[in-house]
């Protein structure tokens, strides 16, 4: 059992959380793709005490430089914080960059429960990108096996949208992943929070009963009841 602030919080890998209490109410500060940008990522902070979990979907760095100048401003959040990396940092330079925070949590295939909620985390551009080595990708095989514990009805982070929801390029292409849009589909997350494609940021759709939310970096408040 890990107690994060005030929030109880059980991290647990292939098997579902106990659920300790549901809450009439949670909100959500989500966002993606800082890339590097302080002043997005103060804003983030000034605003984090409106929330009751902090959620970030990937891409911090910026083409795997600079990930601690992002993560040293958003360390000063106190809330409860669900990070995954982006293709722009690894998990291993993620997790290194967040070492001394204690209200993170870093999901990559694995997952938590927060005051009764679910949350479950994807890192890394699925399918592979044509970016060359330094961008961290997962195929969708890879991704399919780290998502197959996602528990159902909670909330998924993926940095990759799920393939034809709220994926569409500057060139009109649609670039999400499958195997997101798979489980999607298994599981019926009542929320996913992703980013990566950044011509549909702040773009919402739904996907059966899944609401699907591109986050981007100027940060959006969700509640989940709302929802």
């Amino acid at each position: 059992m890990q107690s994060i602030g005030h929030y109880v919080a059980d991290e647990y890998r292939g098997m579902h959380a106990t659920t300790y209490w549901k809450p009439d109410s949670m909100k959500l500060l989500i966002f993606s793709d800082l890339h590097c940008h302080v002043e997005m990522a103060q804003s983030i902070v000034s605003r984090a005490e409106d929330a009751d979990v902090i959620i970030g979907a990937g891409d911090f760095a910026q083409l795997r430089r600079g990930i601690e100048q992002t993560i040293d401003v958003l360390m000063e959040i106190a809330r409860p914080t669900i990070l995954v990396p982006g293709n722009s940092e690894s998990l291993e330079e993620l997790q290194q960059a967040c070492h001394g925070w204690s209200a993170v949590l870093v999901l990559h295939g694995t997952g938590v429960n927060i005051d009764g909620v679910d949350f479950y985390g994807l890192g890394a551009a699925v399918p592979e990108t044509p970016f060359g080595t330094w961008s961290y990708d997962l195929s969708e095989r890879e991704a399919r096996e780290l998502l197959v514990n996602c528990p159902v009805g909670g909330v998924l982070v993926s940095h990759s949208p799920p393939k034809d929801v709220v994926d569409v390029s500057s060139s009109g292409h649609r670039l999400g992943s499958v195997a997101v849009r798979e489980t999607i589909l298994a599981k019926s997350p009542q929320l996913v929070v992703c980013g990566h494609i950044h011509e549909s940021w702040e773009k919402t759709e739904r996907l059966q009963d899944t609401t699907v939310m591109n986050a981007g970096p100027r940060g959006q408040l969700v509640d989940l009841r709302s929802l």
